[in-house]
């Protein structure tokens, strides 16, 4: 048994029936190739990056579960043929990642907001270095040595 993952992406056009439907004959075909399902997360509507069979927005689903490499192949298979997924991902999650904890993205709003806070960089966010040089305001001026008055006016 192996670890993987996929990431389903419905039609948003469909029913809550119907892709629950789809989803659960998908995690039947797991369990009936000896497989064990284990997290499912529905991330909802979410705009493409790209169009996908002329749709601008797919409903997300990522399912975590461990099978045999055949079973995973079958659950492709079914995938590829229905019609009301979009586009599916099946990958096998590397033993050191396996079991640590993933964070949902972000919901994405469209208003102006969406972009988050300014990013600034460190160097933008200090003072501006002086070069030790250079005098500043606070400093007092360098004493001159009374030599060098005396060459000057002698």
């Amino acid at each position: 048994m192996r670890p993987y993952e996929t990431m389903i992406i419905f039609d948003v056009a469909l029913e809550e029936s119907v892709l629950t439907g789809v989803l659960n004959q998908g995690l039947d075909i797991l369990r009936a190739g000896g497989g064990n399902v284990g997290t499912v997360d529905r991330w909802g509507k979410r705009t493409l990056a790209y169009e996908l069979r002329h749709k601008r927005e797919g409903y997300y689903v990522l399912v975590e579960f461990t099978s045999d490499p055949k079973a995973a192949a079958e659950l492709d298979r079914f995938f590829s043929l229905a019609d009301e997924v979009l586009r599916h991902k099946i990958m096998r999650v590397p033993a050191k990642q396996v079991g640590r904890v993933r964070q949902r993205p972000a919901p994405v709003s469209h208003g102006p907001s969406s972009h988050g806070p300014a990013r600034t960089s460190p160097a933008a966010s200090s003072p501006p270095r002086v070069a030790p040089s250079e005098p500043t305001e606070s400093s007092e001026p360098e004493p001159v040595a009374a030599d060098a008055v005396a060459s000057e006016a002698g």
